[in-house]
This record gives structure tokens, C-alpha cells and sequence, in this order.
């Protein structure tokens, strides 16, 4: 009975709990001072209304596997709070290993990773990666970093330390407990390419002063210190490659061609195409890329590996496409982008072969899921329910890049 009481004290607010003992000094005066025996009549419904209220306050968690001790794995998450991490997070999670998500929040949101809040296997940190971090884990699996356009060039600077710094803060934990990391890199490493498809041996084609190089040219110099830990230093060390990627928990407004694309289309708008529409992007949905990078951080592949989906697609397609699911909108040309690549597939046989990965959730599935998230995203904004835009959103506009 104690137990109850506590947990009734701390779950509910003193308005409430002023309500309940309110109602039962009634019940109890009107039974004292009454010849009936209406006790049970009267507090009946108020030890249900109790019981539902503690249910209420109860935290319910994802199912979680149960891993002995040797096999569950101390995992720290940087941007675990992003769209990516999020989805990673849930994984390892639901896996059975204890998951600590480092994250500022710059584009990242605390909702992504809300409903793990509370439960003994994981732990949130409000902390940049640009400054040390001092914490005991396995494996870190290094996702900070801005990664849409609007977003990585509002803070050209940002970007480059926390792809710089930060990366070398991550991989100096790493020599310091002995874990290993993962760097999620980018397909931009390519740039603008002159082998198609793009595989890991090739070096790129990046403009280094151009208006995406602080991304592009931040993650080429992530992947160089992440080998000069490793033959320096002996870091254990997994680099992706990571293309278009897509699904629940995007920024609606971070700019990218999916969710501008879908946002446009439900809300009646023109699709936006800049230039032509012929440049190229090969689409992967998010659970897909999730599984490729637990396979390649528990695999002994060192060397880049590309995972994205090689069924390629034009942009004008990719809007058509979205045009016809949504079921309303139309398509608009604007003057083409600076430094827009033109084509983006991955080779993927490296992946295939060493990792046995590659992409299992078809276009349209992935797109109708990520159309029934927006919608959902929309539907909660009309009910007057603010939905934070990512932090570069809300401070200045950027114009959308086919990303």
C-alpha cells in the first residue's frame, strides 16, 4: 500500500492530488453524517480514476532482447537525437545493449529518442561534440554533423569543427578506452563525379572553396584522421559512405529533395526541380542504412564502404513519383543550383560481398511510410501543436538543394 502511495505522490501534479483528497473528505463526510453505507459507492470510482492514473504515468518501452552481460555492448551515439541516430538508437536498443546518445540539438530533437527516457539501458547528454567527452564505452558510432544543405551551410564554421574537431575528440576517446568507431561519412566525398557509379576506390571530384565544401571536404577530412588514428595510434576504425537516405523523423523543412518534395506535394504546392531534373540520386530508406551500419561496425571491413540503394532515378522521376502517390500537385523548373551534382549512385558490390547488405525495403513503401509520417507532422501542426523546425531552419531560410 505504501508503494502505491509513493508512486501516486511522485506521478501526480498537487492540483490533482489536492482533487483526490478533496473528493474523499467528501465521501468521507457524507458517509459519517449519513445513515447509508454509500463508502463503497462513492470511493469506488476514485480508487479506479487512481489506478488509471497510475497507468498513465507508467513509462512503456519498445520490447528489448535480453543479452547476458559478454555480449551486451556499452554504445555511445553521437547525434543520436538526429533522424539517423534516432532509428540506430532504437536498434541497438531494442537489441539489448546499453545506448548513451550524446547530442546539442542542433538538428537533432529530444521527441526522436523520448520514449527510451527513463529505461536503465540508456542515457541522454546534452553535450557538443567540438568539446571533450569523457565517458567508458565499446563501440561509438560517430553521426554528428549537420547533413543537409540548409542546415551545414547556415554555419560553414559549425560544420568544419565538428566534423574536424569533434571527429578528433571521438576518435581520442576511442584510443583512450579502446573502443572502436564508426564515422558516418557521405557520398558528397564524391562530389560532383566523373566515374559512374561511384565506387570506394574513387577519389572525387569536389570543388574545395565551393558552397558545400565545408561538408564535403569536412567528411574527406574526417575519413583522413580516422586512418591516421588507425595506423598511428591502432584505433579500430569503420568508415560509411552513406547516399540518399530518407523516412520517419526527417526535418520537414531541412531542405532535402524527399521531404521537400512531399511537403510540397500535400500541401497543394508546386514540386520544385531546379534546373532540368535529369541529375540523378539513388534513394535508400532509413531502416536499410541502420542495418548496414550495425553489419559494417560488427564486421572487420577497415577500409570505406558505400551503403545506399543502386536503383538510380532522375529528380523529375523522383517527383513524378511523389506527385502520383500524394495525389495532387504539379512541377515547377527554377535555375539550377550551384555546385548540384549531377549524377550520385553507389557500387555497392563491396557491401554485398563482405558485409552480405544491400537495400530490402522498396521506393514506394519507404515513400508511402515517410508521406504517412508528414502527414501526421501536418496534421499536428493545424491542431495547434508546435513542431520545432531544426535550429538553422528557424534562424535563417536556405535555399533547398536536390541533396
Amino acid at each position: 500500500m505504501m508503494k502505491r502511495v509513493v508512486r501516486l505522490i511522485s506521478g501526480l501534479n498537487r492540483r490533482m492530488m489536492k482533487l483526490l483528497f478533496a473528493l474523499a473528505l467528501i465521501a468521507y463526510i457524507a458517509c459519517k453524517y449519513t445513515n447509508l453505507d454509500c463508502f463503497d459507492i462513492v470511493v469506488s470510482p476514485l480508487r479506479e480514476k487512481i489506478r488509471d492514473l497510475e497507468q498513465s504515468f507508467s513509462q512503456k518501452y519498445p520490447p528489448v532482447k535480453f543479452l547476458s552481460e559478454k555480449d551486451r555492448k556499452r554504445i555511445l551515439i553521437t547525434g543520436g537525437a538526429g533522424f539517423v541516430g534516432s532509428h540506430l538508437t532504437d536498434k541497438l536498443m531494442m537489441d539489448g545493449h546499453e545506448v548513451t546518445v550524446v547530442d546539442n540539438f542542433f538538428t537533432g530533437r529530444k521527441r526522436n529518442v523520448e520514449h527510451w527516457i527513463g529505461h536503465e539501458n540508456f542515457e541522454l547528454i546534452n553535450h557538443d561534440v567540438v568539446e571533450p567527452l569523457y565517458i567508458e564505452v565499446d563501440q561509438i558510432y560517430h553521426l554528428a554533423s549537420p547533413a543537409s544543405p540548409p542546415n551545414y551551410m547556415y554555419n560553414p564554421i559549425k560544420t568544419l569543427k565538428t566534423n574536424t574537431i569533434g571527429t578528433l575528440n571521438m576518435l581520442g576517446l576511442a584510443k583512450r578506452v579502446g573502443a572502436r568507431l564508426l564515422l558516418a561519412s557521405t557520398s558528397e566525398v564524391y562530389g560532383d563525379p566523373e566515374v559512374h557509379p561511384q565506387n570506394e576506390e574513387y577519389w572525387g571530384h569536389v570543388n574545395p572553396i565551393g558552397p558545400r565544401a565545408c561538408y564535403d571536404e569536412g567528411k574527406r577530412v574526417a575519413e583522413t584522421m580516422c586512418y591516421a588514428y588507425m595506423k598511428q595510434e591502432g584505433v579500430e576504425v569503420r568508415v560509411a559512405r552513406i547516399f540518399n537516405t530518407f523516412g520517419s523523423r526527417m526535418h520537414m523543412n531541412d531542405g532535402r529533395v524527399v521531404s521537400n518534395f512531399i511537403l510540397q506535394a500535400l500541401q497543394g504546392e508546386p514540386l520544385t526541380v531546379y534546373g532540368t531534373g535529369s541529375q540523378t540520386r539513388a534513394f535508400q530508406y532509413v531502416s536499410d542504412l541502420v542495418n548496414g551500419l550495425v553489419l559494417l561496425m560488427n564486421s572487420n571491413i577497415s577500409s570505406p564502404v558505400n551503403l545506399g540503394n543502386p536503383e538510380e532515378h532522375t529528380i523529375l522521376e523522383f517527383a513524378r513519383l511523389i506527385k502520383s502517390l500524394v495525389g495532387k500537385g504539379c512541377i515547377q523548373f527554377l535555375s539550377e543550383a550551384q555546385d548540384d551534382p549531377q549524377r550520385r549512385r553507389p557500387d555497392i558490390r563491396k557491401a554485398r560481398m563482405m558485409l552480405g547488405w544491400e537495400p530490402v525495403v522498396p521506393l514506394e513503401e519507404g515513400l508511402n511510410k515517410t508521406i504517412q509520417y508528414f502527414s501526421r507532422e501536418l496534421e499536428h501542426q493545424a491542431n495547434n501543436q508546435y513542431i520545432p523546425k531544426p535550429k538553422a531552419a528557424r534562424m535563417k531560410k536556405g535555399r533547398p538543394r536536390h541533396n
